[in-house]
């Protein structure tokens, strides 16, 4: 099953964005194999896209933060919080139709708690200079863990909504 047999690609965009204005958030909904199903991008900070925009940063930050969390969430069957390596909050929510795992949603982009991001590493992945990383992290916004986890419930409540509204429709 494919999360697009559950609704349409243009109610989970509207999940994305929902999400987003609730939080600040940066929001996507992810397949299985941990691609995101929509081009939408709503950035919460100036350092997570630069993070991005290098191989390394992609590959050694990013993704696999992703495919870690969202494993946890898939088997535990439930939201998980985390820190990504660049020290900034993952949030992952399972997407489950009966027992069958289709998806995830995953939010990121804001520091946990009192965290700090972790310029030094992020700098050793990415060849990005700590000074220009320091700079791109002024501003970043927190998130106490309390708020993440309504979050997490908030996200989950939508789920259910969609799934619910797929398996019965009238």
């Amino acid at each position: 099953m494919q999360l697009t047999d559950l609704a349409p690609l243009k109610r989970w965009v509207a999940l994305e964005k929902d999400i987003h204005q609730q939080s600040g958030l940066d929001v996507n909904v992810f397949d299985t194999k941990g691609y995101r199903i929509s081009e939408l991008k709503n950035w919460a900070n100036q350092l997570c896209p630069a993070i991005k925009a290098t191989d390394k940063g992609q590959s050694f930050i990013c993704a696999p933060a992703h495919m870690n969390i969202a494993t946890l969430a898939m088997r535990s069957k439930q939201t998980v919080i985390e820190e990504c390596d660049a020290g900034m909050l993952k949030l992952v929510v399972p997407i489950f139709a009966d027992e069958e795992f289709v998806g995830a949603v995953g939010a990121c982009g804001y520091l946990l708690d009192d965290g700090e991001v972790d310029s030094f590493l992020v700098n050793k992945m990415t060849d990005i200079s700590e000074s220009e990383i320091e700079g791109l992290a002024i501003g970043i916004q927190s998130i106490s863990t309390t708020k993440a986890h309504a979050l997490g419930q908030y996200i989950e409540n939508q789920i259910n909504e969609i799934v619910s509204a797929a398996q019965h429709p009238y």
